[in-house]
């Protein structure tokens, strides 16, 4: 069994990066080009791919480190991944990243370092929404000037949502207010997850569908 000393995390970053010539899908890669998805190097992995990837690495971080669960964590790995400008290197590390050790400031370096849409939501979706302060910083990046922050806000909130966390009267009257004016947006992707937010924070109970409903239609939008 190899030590994890023998096997730097630099190295791991290399054959990683290697592995991705298996996974390459030109289709995809040009697919998100012409969707404006512009990446230094992307090999166009399925997110389902980079799942089962995920898996394996943990897996394979823990033989190596000869460690149990609860010693074992890829945090210098997600580290490191997220470093690098490819594509399926920040999905990994958004993956890889234990949400229990990653520090807020740190979350606020990588949203900051977030250039696409795509990135946004899989922070939001495989990462944020995980974290003890998830509610928090997803307030906090609704209220930035630029789209991606807001778009992950909206997007860990929509998580929140369906697992029926229920705001608090000042909570509701923030994501309401930022809401409206993210559903007038001229970015669709803002607009989107802004309404799927909408949509989540109705189902979690009637009083909440009330509330969306009036919100929604006070600018002149029909709620479904």
């Amino acid at each position: 069994m190899r030590n994890i000393d023998d096997y730097s995390i630099e190295q791991q970053v290399k054959d990683i990066k290697q592995s991705f010539r298996q996974l390459m899908d030109g289709q995809v890669a040009q697919s998100m080009r012409q969707k404006g998805m512009d990446y230094h190097l992307n090999w166009g992995a399925t997110l389902p791919r980079l799942r089962e990837m995920a898996e394996e690495l943990k897996a394979r971080h823990l033989a190596i480190e000869g460690a149990t669960a609860d010693r074992a964590t890829t945090y210098p790995l997600a580290i490191a991944l997220w470093k690098e400008n490819i594509r399926e290197c920040k999905i990994l590390a958004t993956m890889l990243m234990p949400p229990d050790e990653l520090l807020p400031e740190v979350a606020d370096i990588w949203m900051e370092q977030t250039a696409t849409v795509e990135i946004a939501e899989q922070l939001a979706f495989n990462l944020m929404q995980h974290v003890p302060y998830a509610a928090e910083k997803a307030f906090l990046w609704l209220s930035s000037p630029d789209d991606l922050p807001q778009i992950c806000g909206y997007h860990i909130l929509s998580r929140l949502f369906m697992r029926k966390l229920e705001p608090n009267e000042r909570a509701i009257n923030e994501f309401i207010d930022q809401a409206l004016a993210a559903l007038q947006s001229p970015t669709p992707p803002l607009r989107k997850a802004a309404m799927q937010s909408v949509i989540h924070f109705a189902d979690i109970a009637l009083i909440y569908q009330r509330i969306a409903s009036a919100a929604i239609r006070s600018i002149g939008l029909d709620f479904l």
